[in-house]
């Protein structure tokens, strides 16, 4: 019997293949001495294992660079060095000649250079600590004898399901979206990387299953549902015609809602709604532009630097930015600067820190780091050449930080004039707003910027004290709770007081009530994952933003997150019920939910 796990919904679509299940964990190792006699041959052992590591870690590195490029698989070039350093193999054959097996003496080693590394003040030390993770995992696995299981095995054309813990980022660059079909991970939310990922490439994927990797077995068929936020394991052959016909009827919905890409956004009551792209990575660009997208809203920066060994240069940047402005030209490119840290982490220079969604990350690191700051600051003055650019900054709790940033950018100017180099300086210069600081000082703010631009997951983590990526606490991880609701209020009114846009770019605006409470709450322009932009449109356009303005203004004053979704929902539901057949499918988005009758919820 088919038995479904219930996890987080992440990305929606539904895939029916094989699992290609990757457990990339350090394996349990255990205890065993050897004698005097053995030690020879357990030396040996050891050097065979990390020279086969070598030259698996050349082969993976060969493959990421071929379809990611040079600066991707750099990543593996200092894996590579250390499976070779003699000082690592040194320390391991001295403990293998006290009588400890090759594997166990290996183990002991690695968690004491880890430790070691995350303990340094050498920012270069501790940015080793994820590689020296990957080496440990990859050589235990051959001293051990377990099978070896890169993604980058996959054939193309496998419409596998990967199941793993999570996407690490050396995991991330070996992707293969030719081979990978749907993911599924044990940890992760809706708002982690691995999902914002997932959106992006327009893979279905469920996140927070717990233990899925151990309820699975490599090379099963697995069902994965990530508009609900099911993986079905061991489905029935009437399980999988079920999902058959219903990934026929989605696919038929959304070459339906593809009606809606070249359509106005206007709402029933003749309220234009500006509707632009985020986009994370510089190859979605021209899908974005087809999107009907009026531009990028949002255009994520981070995902050129995490799961790499070194930072991008300003040629790199600059050719990237480039081409997206170029994609969207005539319209808004808004750009936002390196929001590293969190759970968006690369793999080189930045500190191991106990609480990283409230530390060293986005706009502190960055003008904390002027030199590594003004780099990206140069790319997008040179790259605001090629259309409409927009800067935004992260994470913004001050206007000392505005302040600060104008005049490292005025910096950047002046080196690029220096040095002959055509760029632009009239460029807008807007804010993330973030933090409930940074609402309450937006009036202020409003002053030293042109446009704010609410980012709804930070926000709400911020707001509500609740960690965005830990599973225990998706359920209390709501945009709809009415502090948030009022929040946003707040930033609209100063905005709109000021004469300035603001805009929403989280992934929630692409959620029907969400955005029906924001267009209630007169937030006027937002911004989603392309492949959401037509089902949005056709929101806009099946509904009236007086409906909305009076929802909204009653949901401000409820008392509860589950009082204002009930609201909203049935002020929603009657809305589109108005709108007949034509909205039959945003019905069915509203109203979902469905879960097999043995569904394990854990």
């Amino acid at each position: 019997m088919s038995v479904a796990i219930v996890g987080v919904a992440a990305s929606p679509g539904i895939v029916i293949g094989p699992v290609h299940l990757l457990r990339w964990e350090v394996p349990e190792v255990t205890p065993r001495m050897v004698e005097p006699e053995e030690t020879d041959a357990e030396v040996a052992r050891l050097h065979a294992a990390c020279d086969q590591a070598v030259e698996r870690l050349r082969t993976v590195r060969d493959r990421v660079e071929e379809h990611a490029g040079a600066e991707e698989a750099a990543i593996f070039d200092v894996q590579i060095s250390i499976c070779d350093d003699a000082d690592l193999r040194m320390s391991v054959e001295t403990l293998i000649r006290q009588g400890f097996a090759a594997e166990k003496a290996f183990d002991l080693v690695l968690l004491e250079w880890r430790e070691h590394f995350a303990r340094s003040t050498n920012a270069l030390m501790r940015e080793r600590v994820s590689d020296l993770l990957d080496v440990q995992i990859r050589v235990l696995s051959l001293l051990l004898g377990l099978p070896d299981r890169d993604p980058v095995d996959l054939p193309k054309g496998s419409n596998a399901i990967l199941v793993t813990h999570d996407l690490t980022p050396s995991l991330t660059v070996q992707f293969d979206r030719e081979a990978i079909a749907a993911i599924a991970t044990d940890a992760g939310t809706g708002t982690s990387h691995v999902a914002i990922l997932a959106r992006s490439l327009g893979l279905p994927a469920v996140v927070g299953l717990r233990d899925a990797t151990a309820r699975m077995e490599a090379g099963s068929t697995a069902i994965i549902d990530g508009t609900h936020g099911l993986l079905i394991l061991e489905p029935t052959p009437e399980r999988i015609a079920e999902y058959r016909q219903r990934a026929r009827v989605e696919q038929e919905e959304a070459r339906e809602l593809q009606r809606y890409a070249g359509a106005e956004a206007v709402t029933l009551d003749g309220v234009r709604i500006t509707l632009r792209a985020n986009v994370d990575m510089p190859d979605e660009a021209a899908a974005g532009a087809t999107s009907g997208a009026e531009g990028v809203g949002l255009m994520r920066t981070e995902f050129l630097v995490v799961g790499r060994a070194a930072m991008p240069d300003e040629d790199e940047q600059y050719e990237a930015y480039s081409r997206v402005l170029r994609a969207f030209a005539p319209h808004p490119v808004v750009i936002r600067t390196y929001d590293i840290g969190g759970d968006k982490l690369p793999v080189g220079g930045f500190p191991h820190e106990a609480n990283p969604f409230l530390g060293w990350r986005a706009i502190r690191m960055c003008l904390d780091e002027p030199e590594l700051f003004k780099v990206q600051l140069r790319a997008l003055l040179r790259s605001a050449m090629h259309g409409d650019l927009r800067i935004m900054l992260p994470l913004i709790v001050s206007v000392d930080e505005v302040r600060q940033t104008r005049v490292l950018l005025a910096e950047a100017a002046a080196e690029l004039a220096a040095r002959g180099a055509a760029h632009r300086t009239d460029i807008p210069l807007g804010v993330m707003i973030e933090t409930p600081a940074a609402v309450i000082t937006a009036d202020a703010l409003a002053r030293e910027t042109s446009f704010f631009s609410i980012g709804t997951n930070d926000l709400v983590q911020y707001t509500l004290a609740v960690d965005r990526g830990n599973i225990q606490l998706v359920s209390r991880f709501t945009a709809l709770h009415p502090a948030v609701l009022r929040l946003i209020a707040r930033t609209q009114t100063d905005g709109a007081a000021a004469g300035i846009e603001v805009s929403v770019c989280g992934e929630m605006a692409s959620q029907p009530l969400m955005a029906f409470a924001l267009l209630g709450l007169g937030i006027r322009q937002l911004s989603v994952a392309p492949r959401s932009v037509p089902a949005v449109k056709h929101l806009i356009r099946t509904i009236s933003v007086a409906s909305a303005t009076a929802a909204a203004s009653e949901a401000l004053n409820a008392d509860t997150a589950s009082a204002v979704e009930t609201l909203l929902r049935e002020r929603l539901l009657a809305e589109l019920r108005r709108g007949g057949k034509a909205a039959d499918g945003l019905l069915a988005l509203v109203d979902a939910h469905i879960l097999p009758d043995n569904a394990d919820t854990q």
